[in-house]
């Protein structure tokens, strides 16, 4: 089971975050994630790298299948990212919930975004319901809302991912084309 932390770095925690749709949310975790994604490449291979646009429409193009919201005022949007060796997630905690058009149609106000490489969706699929039921969980939940920094929020995963090595059971299965 792969961990908040290892997915998440405290530089792509952002707390108070204020958008006024999916479209600008989509493009704050691009601005965000983009430069990582290009840090990471390797510079030798000439390899082109995902730009803001790009990744962007990756996260559109998913949503776009189904929403991506969980209910309960979470959302994990995602995508495939080409030419990455690592996936990279963002943490939003946001300062007005926003309309997401979930199933509960309940606002969303936490957001962990993750950007998934190409040739991993299919390990990924098995690994994101067990990230979903744990974003599932009203008293993490309560515990993201109310933290007042990113510093907070960082402690809280780390403390979730202390106990993560439970199994989950009844999990539904996520395929790759959901990715």
């Amino acid at each position: 089971m792969i961990k908040f932390t290892e997915l998440l770095s405290p530089e792509n925690i952002r707390q108070g975050i204020i958008c006024s749709s999916k479209k600008r949310l989509f493009e704050i975790i691009s601005d965000i994630v983009v430069p990582q994604i290009e840090n990471n490449l390797n510079t030798e291979d000439n390899v082109p790298y995902l730009n803001e646009f790009e990744c962007f429409e990756n996260l559109f193009a998913r949503e776009k299948l189904g929403c991506t919201s969980l209910g309960n005022g979470v959302a994990i949007p995602r995508a495939k990212i080409p030419n990455s060796e690592h996936a990279i997630a963002v943490f939003l905690q946001l300062g007005l919930p926003l309309d997401y058009e979930a199933p509960d149609r309940r606002e969303v106000d936490l957001i962990l975004a993750i950007l998934i490489p190409e040739n991993m969706c299919a390990d990924y699929s098995l690994i994101l319901p067990e990230l979903a039921e744990k974003l599932s969980d009203k008293n993490l939940c309560k515990q993201l809302r109310t933290a007042q920094n990113k510093d907070e929020i960082w402690q809280i995963f780390n403390r979730i991912d202390g106990n993560i090595n439970t199994q989950a059971e009844g999990t539904e299965t996520i395929t790759e084309k959901d990715i």
